[in-house]
């Protein structure tokens, strides 16, 4: 997989702060959304604001952080979620993440992105 383009403490901060204050509008403002996925140990429900791209009945979501982050695990970890964009709801499964080599079916947006990160694509469910 490829290195995280971000910062680990970048991370942090972003996680306490910054993603508080992007989810109240990323649900409404292309190309934000949020993410919807559970705990792994806790069982909870998390709302991650992500940048991503809808192409079809894919979602492709650049890693800049990497692919350790929380929510990526539990994603991939519940093999389904959630994703708010452009105001409506709708259901994520087959979560998978695509390095480089690998996002070669994916649209041009990311494949693009993928050549300098990690990508998480899923199939978006009606």
């Amino acid at each position: 997989m490829a290195k995280a383009l971000m910062p680990r403490g970048l991370r942090k901060v972003n996680k306490v702060f910054t993603n508080r204050i992007q989810g109240v509008y990323a649900p409404y403002v292309p190309p934000l959304a949020v993410v919807v996925h559970k705990g792994r140990r806790s069982g909870r429900e998390y709302r991650t604001p992500v940048t991503a791209f809808r192409s079809g009945r894919t979602l492709v979501i650049g890693l800049p952080y990497g692919a350790d982050t929380d929510w990526v695990r539990n994603l991939l970890a519940e093999g389904r979620g959630g994703v708010e964009r452009l105001g409506r709801v709708r259901r994520i499964a087959r979560p998978r993440v695509l390095a480089a080599d690998e996002a070669q079916e994916l649209p041009a947006v990311g494949r693009a992105a993928a050549r300098y990160m990690d990508v998480l694509v899923a199939d978006i469910e009606d």
